[in-house]
């Protein structure tokens, strides 16, 4: 078993926002590597071609978001870990990322849901990030906006394509958002991590994002014909403190296995 690295603990003191602020950038990376290797597992399996690629694309979006906020967060540790070191040799403890981008493919409709809440979170949390006084962050902020904004609309035309469908795709569609409903909640969890950050300027409360991206889902809901989900009885929580679900084992042991089975190997 390898030694768990607690990131805030080896945070070079000149960063922004200190060790706290190394900590928020890796939750970003995290959200953003997860959900691309997710959707990786949609290319050959999405309803027709073009969704195959327009899938791989937004999955590329957010790898591209991942590598940059990754070695953001590498060099302001400054431990010397890259990108790669920090995808591929952390332990599943050491992960920030919230639970919705973890959970199992699902089918189409599920799909759709879940990327259209994560993508209206990422457009509020980006349209607030180009602040930030972290260059680096507030650059990646400034190039992302463009393109999760693109995939909100994506996820939002396929909503309101399946919603007001067939009785059918309805039906299938209303279960997407039922099934999605209990891991939302936990995009304006205000951990200590994140108040930190957001006091220090380096990132925004979640909770200040929640009206936005709300507002957004409820309005595609509604043209839809669809109607939001009642309050879960359950709702997830723990991903920014490193408590993942099941899935995130089996999940990390496809993504890592080939870097962790070959160390040190280059192209």
């Amino acid at each position: 078993m390898t030694e768990r690295t607690d990131l805030r603990s080896q945070a070079s003191p000149s960063a922004p926002g200190g060790a706290d602020g190394v900590a928020y950038v890796l939750g970003l990376a995290d959200d953003a590597l997860i959900y691309a290797q997710r959707l990786g597992e949609w290319l050959t399996r999405a309803p027709q071609i073009e969704e195959d690629l327009a899938l791989g694309n937004v999955g590329l979006d957010l790898l591209g978001q991942a590598r940059a906020l990754l070695t953001r967060a590498g060099d302001l540790e400054g431990a010397g870990r890259d990108e790669d070191d920090l995808a591929y040799l952390r332990d599943e403890r050491e992960f920030r990322n919230v639970h919705l981008v973890e959970q199992p493919r699902g089918d189409f409709g599920q799909e759709m849901a879940r990327m259209l809440w994560f993508a209206s979170y990422q457009h509020e949390l980006y349209t607030h990030l180009v602040d930030s006084v972290d260059e680096v962050v507030a650059g990646v902020a400034a190039k992302a906006l463009k393109e999760v904004a693109y995939h909100r609309d994506h996820a939002g035309q396929w909503v309101v394509r399946l919603g007001d469908g067939t009785a059918e795709s309805h039906e299938r569609m209303q279960a997407g958002l039922e099934a999605v409903a209990p891991y939302v909640a936990e995009l304006g969890d205000d951990d200590p991590v994140s108040v930190a950050a957001a006091q220090a300027g380096v990132g925004i409360l979640p909770s200040s994002l929640v009206p936005g991206t709300v507002a957004h889902v409820e309005a595609v809901v509604a043209q839809a014909t669809l109607r939001m989900p009642d309050p879960p009885r359950w709702r997830s929580r723990g991903g920014r403190e490193g408590v993942h679900s099941e899935a995130m084992g089996y999940l990390l042991a496809e993504l890592q296995h080939i870097h962790r089975s070959h160390p040190g190997a280059s192209w």
